[in-house]
């Protein structure tokens, strides 16, 4: 049936959006009647047996929270401040969670907070670029783009040595003016699984300074690396060096609570008042995009902070998390000179030399399911899978 654009009204305009296709491997890999099929595209951490569980901790916390809740009355558009501030001594370590220009609210996860400080950017006058390096998380970049900012990439990842290029890094960003930003991961780089070192971080903080550069620190992946204190040694040498920064959190993978959309935003300031300003600006942009954050997730992590024992408790069970992505790393690390650079690496992801062409036959010939750019969750795999996948891969690999 044709008709003209007035028939069509507004909403009959719209075709079908092109398909995430990260989430669409989902679907593909439910559909696989195979039963040795290996799902290493979607981003979630699992366990020997394949599932995503939910933290002893966590279970504890809600049991407290189901006993002694007393209300679900609206949170503030900051959230609360309590969970802000309980997180904050854990990501900046008790000096730097105290200054007095650092100051936060809570998000509907990373992804609200990367957004919130996008906005918050985007509205501090002129046509703000930030750089972003090449590759990064699939999301990154549209959402900055949505966010009023104009996108600049730079070289970041030697893919053939599967290793960091920082001096490429540095020469990509000879063109950077006084008033851009620098987004930065702050540790187990999604997709490559590479982090930078304290040296790296003092350069990017000496950069930034004389460069008059606002570093974004994206922080989704703590204590999935060399461990909590360890994944964020970077950031004071960062901080202590620059008079202003943003640091975007995640609580998705570290307390897995990835459907609870658990996040937080701080802004690093040279005072009090410029801190509470700043604040104040990201609450109203909060009250336009969600109004009010949820508050189940961070009320779990607010009482896992508050409490020794929960604190232990998913301070082991996040250990155990890395060491079994640190296990698995060196097993496929061990199989094959190609794969060695995946034991240097941290996290959750690595990167492989793969083209979208291999990616799809590894799909179709071997059940093998992975992001068409050949990013793979580590934490997909287990001891077993490990080895299958490292037999079928090798082959794919040199040919390369």
């Amino acid at each position: 049936m044709t008709g003209t654009a007035a028939d069509m009204g507004i909403l009959g305009r719209f075709q079908r959006a092109a398909p995430d296709a990260l989430l669409a491997l989902i679907g593909l890999h439910a559909a696989d009647p195979r039963p040795a099929k290996i799902d290493v595209g979607v981003g979630v951490y699992r366990d020997t047996a394949g599932a995503t569980p939910v933290f002893a901790a966590v279970k504890q916390a809600e049991a407290l929270l189901l006993a002694g809740q007393d209300s679900k009355a609206y949170l503030g558009a900051e959230g609360d401040g309590l969970f802000t501030e309980r997180l904050a001594a854990i990501v900046f370590g008790a000096d730097l969670a105290g200054a007095p220009g650092l100051a936060g609210l809570q998000t509907p996860g990373g992804t609200g907070a990367l957004r919130a400080g996008a906005e918050l950017l985007a509205r501090s006058g002129g046509n703000r670029t930030i750089w972003v390096g090449t590759p990064t998380w699939a999301n990154h970049v549209p959402l900055l783009e949505a966010a009023g900012l104009k996108v600049r990439t730079h070289p970041f990842f030697d893919a053939g040595r599967g290793d960091m290029d920082f001096d490429s890094m540095l020469a990509g960003l000879a063109d950077v003016a006084s008033g851009d930003i620098l987004l930065l991961h702050g540790c187990c780089h999604n997709p490559t699984g590479v982090s930078f070192s304290d040296e790296q971080w003092l350069a990017l903080a000496d950069l930034c300074r004389l460069r008059g550069l606002l570093p974004f620190v994206d922080l989704a992946y703590q204590g999935l690396g060399d461990g909590l204190e360890a994944d964020v040694s970077g950031l004071p040498l960062l901080l202590e060096r620059v008079p202003e920064a943003l640091i975007a959190y995640s609580c998705d993978k570290n307390f897995g609570l990835y459907r609870d959309r658990v996040g937080a935003l701080w802004a690093w300031t040279p005072s009090r008042d410029t801190a509470e300003a700043v604040v104040s600006q990201l609450c109203a942009i909060a009250r336009v995009n969600w109004s009010m954050p949820p508050d189940h997730g961070a009320a779990v992590v607010r009482l896992i902070l508050s409490d020794e024992m929960l604190r232990d408790s998913w301070k082991a069970e996040l250990d155990a998390m890395r060491e079994r992505i640190a296990a698995i790393r060196r097993q496929l690390g061990a199989s094959h000179p190609r794969l060695s650079p995946l034991a240097r690496q941290k996290g959750m992801f690595a990167m492989l030399p793969l083209s979208a062409t291999q990616v799809v036959d590894l799909r179709e010939s071997h059940a093998i399911y992975m992001a068409p750019n050949g990013r793979i969750n580590i934490a997909g795999l287990t001891e077993a899978s490990a080895s299958t996948f490292a037999d079928v891969l090798v082959p794919y690999l040199e040919l390369r």
